[in-house]
């Protein structure tokens, strides 16, 4: 009797045990290649006006320009200088051209920081009334909608000489602070900038006075679309003295180099993007600076940097080797760590998928998303199934935490038999650039990508066959769906499933 119920409890227990493939991934830590949405950036700008509106279309030479190849950007920085429109609306020609820049930009598989301005000399504070910024972002705003896809960051702009929120005529010259004027302007850049792209202000300061607080965004109200989740900061004086040209300073108020506001910015950018540009131009503080970049940009969690101005730091970061290490690790760079996936299942069914990815760059992502996997058909005869996942990767946090997906994925009910290759794809969360490899992610490990369809090969292969046991939750998920109950029958322990199955374990 005892052999015999062992018997029993072999077979059937059997049914409960989901085999598993477990594969380990190598790490690449050294290669530079492109990601989306990060890294080193190049300056375009142009006085724009009818006779030329574009600043992008035409400066980009072609896809071979080893101007824009060498330091695998993905990134551009897009200045448009509105001095000829300060007290005027915008003509149809400059609107239609920036459309022609955006799509100049899907050309060549590249976004873009973007920033508008009204003057770029500090002779010529004259910026335009609050009135006139506001009339020209309702003439902007459907244009930035259609576009939103390749804009990674709306810098504040407007405001000031180059757009910084300095030296101005209309907002408090020389000021970093808010007043009356500088306060609508914010109004009408969360207004008419997609709600899913973040603003991102010259000053911590501004994003304060606005809100009214100190208080950093938390995680749980990040991407949540609040004013306090969209607004982020960006510095345009990295390394250089008095707090970074005045970023972590009080405005008189207060320290030059204030450590409370160095804080806010390195809690804050887990959540919103941070960027800019070193301004340094004298070589004794370049050569005194340059090589805290890293540590700096670590601690700032900085996604994206002009690689040109001011070359006294720029130069000595490529003549270092500094420039290389920056170019790997800014903003994310996502390292398969080992996975652990099903080997059958059946359709309808469920595949249990746990990974593991470490962050090895100095940010997270920040923009939306999607993860998927997918299932492509070993014989190649039918087309690749994706299936999303609930993992968010905005939250897997930089500078080498690992993050965990555990999830069970749902396995299509009209998936045919056969055996099927899993990948990892994750694709631009715009349907424009969904489809297109150069915007999805590449995960940083050794012999897993394909530059061709944007999936990250997991080394896995599972076998749909209909006779597979479709499955058993983990009977402590609060979130299970499907609720099979422990029950007992003349002594014997068995697991009752909804569809009347019995169970029996020993």
């Amino acid at each position: 009797m005892r052999t015999h119920l062992f018997i029993i409890n072999l077979i059937l227990c059997s049914f409960l045990t989901v085999n598993a493939t477990v594969i380990n991934y190598t790490p690449n830590n050294t290669t530079i290649f492109k990601n989306p949405e990060r890294g080193f950036t190049e300056e375009l700008n142009r006085v724009v006006s009818e006779s030329k509106p574009n600043v992008v279309k035409g400066n980009l030479s072609s896809s071979s320009s080893s101007y824009w190849t060498t330091d695998n950007m993905t990134l551009v920085m897009v200045l448009y200088n509105f001095n000829n429109y300060k007290t005027k609306d915008l003509p149809a020609k400059v609107l239609t051209g920036f459309d022609e820049d955006m799509q100049e930009l899907r050309n060549y598989g590249m976004k873009c920081v973007l920033r508008f301005a009204y003057t770029e000399s500090e002779s010529d504070k004259v910026d335009a009334t609050p009135a006139w910024v506001k009339r020209h972002l309702e003439q902007l705003k459907p244009h930035l909608a259609a576009n939103a896809d390749v804009i990674y960051v709306l810098e504040a702009g407007f405001v000031g000489v180059w757009g910084e929120w300095y030296y101005t005529s209309n907002y408090g010259n020389e000021s970093q602070t808010m007043n009356d004027n500088r306060r609508k302007v914010v109004n009408y850049l969360l207004e008419n900038a997609p709600e899913d792209r973040f603003v991102l202000f010259r000053y911590p300061l501004i994003k304060i006075g606005y809100l009214g607080d100190e208080n950093t965004l938390t995680a749980e109200e990040a991407f949540t679309g609040s004013k306090r989740a969209r607004m982020g900061c960006h510095n345009d004086a990295f390394l250089n003295d008095w707090g970074n040209d005045g970023t972590y300073g009080r405005d008189g108020d207060g320290p030059d180099d204030d450590p409370v506001l160095r804080k806010y910015i390195a809690d804050e950018t887990l959540y919103v993007p941070n960027g800019g540009e070193t301004n340094v131009e004298g070589s004794t503080l370049a050569k005194k600076v340059y090589m805290n970049a890293p540590a700096e940009m670590a601690t700032y969690h900085w996604s994206f940097c002009g690689r040109s101005y001011a070359t006294a730091v720029t130069g000595r970061w490529r003549d270092s080797g500094i420039f290389d290490t920056l170019n790997v690790h800014m903003g994310y760079r996502y390292n398969l760590i080992d996975g652990q996936y099903s080997d059958k299942a059946a359709p309808g069914g469920q595949m249990n998928v746990t990974i593991r990815v470490r962050n090895d760059g100095y940010a997270p992502i920040y923009n939306e998303r999607p993860v998927y996997v997918v299932l492509k058909a070993v014989n190649g005869q039918q087309s690749a199934v994706s299936i999303r996942l609930k993992a968010d990767p905005r939250r897997w946090l930089p500078n080498g935490k690992v993050s965990t997906i555990t999830e069970k994925v749902s396995i299509p009910s009209d998936l045919s038999e056969g055996k099927y290759h899993l990948y990892l794809w994750m694709p631009d969360a715009y349907e424009t650039l969904a489809s297109d490899a150069r915007y999805s992610v590449r995960m940083a490990n050794t012999g897993i990508w394909n530059e061709n369809t944007g999936y990250n090969d997991l080394g896995a292969t599972i076998e749909i066959d209909k006779n597979a046991p479709a499955g058993i939750e983990d009977l402590s998920d609060p979130t299970s769906e499907i609720k099979p109950k422990k029950m007992i029958e003349n002594g014997l322990f068995y697991i009752l499933m909804p569809n009347g199955k019995k169970y029996y374990c020993l």
